[in-house]
Formats: structure tokens, sequence, C-alpha cells
């Protein structure tokens, strides 16, 4: 919940905004508000809310972190995690009424299915955002009877990303490319450039402001623990074993750094696209899964409006000496 700010309220009486009800943003307005103990300063606001085309009834009291103003970009979010939740109930209704085994590229799933998936995912996933809650006997992974109730995370991934996706996946599987290695524009210098853009619409000390952090440092962290285990195609391990090896070395521009500084955009989305899976195997709760869908989903929407910036127009042949070498050393 957000700290109460000394200039008062951060929504005004009568204001328009969004509000979280469940999974999805409804416009709502700003009846009233009140400081949750007023005899402290830092204490944090609750709004009494009506939601747009809804009976009186549905009036409610909502703490801070659940509000949204009313700008293009959250109406575009809104609006994309409507499309979304539409996308998701039909496929879940589909897939019940008849059940798919045809495989397919990473990407063409919003579910977080990897075309790559044959490896352990158990081992990757690292501590969760605070204020989640953790399993005492198996780190995270819950029983089966109790993982399948277990929030969803379905992360908005705009269309123009999912046709990269499956282009990514055509260059490097059909045509055995690679992408460029180290990137021009390496993962950490992506989430740098989206931390440096939204940090100045976050409220210093407020919650949105905390939970921007938190998750973008745990994108590294999921980044650099799960790309040689789940990101990866095999045809590019050779150059991920190189790729290694200069970052143990000692020595180049490479030494010291982190498989964030060497690889870029194309491996982020398959990221993003793994992500539901990863999420599904720790014990978040619903409102940390929502406020962590909300800031993936940003963060792909902000991507996907950059894309001549961060990916690649091109992808690269290798010589038969590295085709030899990735079917000796498949692992």
């Amino acid at each position: 919940m957000a700290p109460r700010s000394a200039s008062g309220p951060a929504y005004a009486k009568d204001e328009k905004a969004l509000c979280f009800h469940h999974e999805l943003l409804y416009e709502a307005k700003v009846l009233d508000s009140r400081a949750v103990d007023p005899s402290d300063k830092k204490t944090s606001y609750q709004y009494k809310v009506h939601y747009k085309g809804w009976k009186n009834t549905w009036d409610d009291w909502v703490p801070e972190d659940r509000l949204r103003k009313l700008t293009e970009e959250n109406k575009e979010l809104a609006n994309s995690l409507k499309r979304d939740m539409e996308h998701y109930r039909r496929n879940s209704t589909q897939h019940t009424a008849k059940p798919s085994h045809k495989k397919k590229p990473v990407g063409s799933d919003l579910t977080g299915s990897s075309a790559r998936g044959s490896e352990d995912r158990s081992s990757v996933v690292p501590p969760p955002l605070r204020g989640t809650k953790r399993g005492r006997d198996h780190e995270g992974i819950e029983k089966e009877e109790v993982f399948i109730h277990r929030p969803a995370v379905r992360i908005v991934v705009p269309d123009n990303l999912k046709g990269l996706l499956v282009d990514d996946w055509e260059y490097v599987t059909k045509n055995h490319q690679l992408v460029h290695l180290p990137s021009k524009t390496p993962v950490n210098m992506i989430l740098d450039d989206y931390s440096n853009l939204e940090t100045p619409k976050r409220r210093i000390g407020s919650a949105e402001a905390e939970i921007l952090e938190e998750v973008v440092s745990g994108v590294r962290e999921y980044f650099n623990k799960s790309l040689g285990r789940i990101l990866l195609y095999k045809h590019e391990r050779s150059q991920y074993h190189d790729i290694l090896e200069q970052l143990d070395s000692g020595v180049g521009d490479l030494a010291g750094q982190t498989l964030c500084d060497a690889y870029g955009a194309e491996h982020l989305c398959r990221l993003f696209v793994s992500m539901p899976e990863l999420i599904a195997q720790t014990n978040m709760d619903s409102q940390s899964v929502n406020r962590l869908r909300e800031e993936l989903s940003k963060m792909t929407q902000w991507l996907s409006k950059n894309t001549p910036k961060y990916f690649n127009t091109q992808y690269e042949n290798q010589s038969q000496n590295y085709a030899d070498s990735s079917k000796m050393n498949p692992t």
C-alpha cells in the first residue's frame, strides 16, 4: 500500500481513474478519500470508488495501489488486459472441448508453453518478489492439487512481439542462423532504459515505485538463471558455451559481466513468454501476481513500441565447424 503523501491524497474527489477489480482495470470515479491512520503521517490513503456502468452497490473503499491514473498508457493497458482475458477464456474453452497435442513455436501461446521445454524449470525459479510467501518443503513448488489452483499470470504480449518470436524460432531452428552476440542492446541496457523511463512516473517511496524496482531486478535474475536451461534452442548451445567462456575468462569486454550483458531483446522476449510457467511454480498470492502481471505487461508494451531500437534485423549464418560443434555438443 502506498505511503501517505505530505501534499494529501494522490486522487482528488470526483477524479476519474482506473481501478483494478480482480485481474482487470475498470474506469472509475473517486467519491471520497481517507487516511487509514490519521495520526500517522506515513499512513496510506484509501479511496471510495464508483465503477463506471456498475450499480452503486458495487461502490467500494480500495487501497491506493489498486488505482491508476486515467492516462492513455494506462487505458491501453486496460484494453490489453481485457483482450488477453478474452483470448485466454476462448482458448480455455477450446482446449477443454478438444485437447490438442500439436507443438507450437515459442511466442504462439500466451500461457508460456515453450518450444524448448525439455529442461527442468524447478531449479531456475529465483526468490519471489517481496511480500510473497514461500513453501517450506518444496522451495516454492507446491503439491499438484494446490498448484493447479494457483493464480494464473497471463502476460500481455503484443502481436508484433509474437510475430518476432515466431520469426526468431524459424531463423534459429529452420535456417540454423544465430543472433549476433554480444548484443549491441543487451538485456541490462533494455531494462535500464525502461526503468529510467518509468521511475519518474512513480511517486518516490510509493508502492508502485518499489514494485517497479523489484520487478526489474527480478527479471534480471530470472534471465540469468533461466537462459541456459529453458530459453535456448539446440543450435544456440555452442554459442552459449562460448559466451560463458568469455564471461569467465577475466579478459575482454564481457569479463566479469553477466548473461544480461551479452544477450538481447530476442532472448528477453522468450523469457516473457516462459514467465507465466515459472511464476506458477512460486507461492505468490493473487495480489502479487496481479502486480507482477501489470508491470510485465507494461514492459512488453513498451518494448513492442521500440522494436527497431532493440531487435536485430538480420541473423548470421554459421560456419560448418559451428554446425559440427553443435551436433557434437547438444547440451
